[in-house]
């Protein structure tokens, strides 16, 4: 194969998991121990 269409799956490959690894902290059992730094500051 050529060795651009590898790097641009290699690169897709990253991305999805990236962004697949930060929706899964951002919404699934992990995001339980995330807190709001704006609900510590009461005025």
């Amino acid at each position: 194969m050529e060795p651009a269409i590898v790097l641009s799956i290699s690169v897709a490959v990253v991305v999805v998991a990236i962004t697949g690894l930060s929706i899964y902290t951002s919404f699934g059992p992990p995001s339980k121990q995330l807190n709001d730094p704006f609900d510590d500051h009461e005025d």
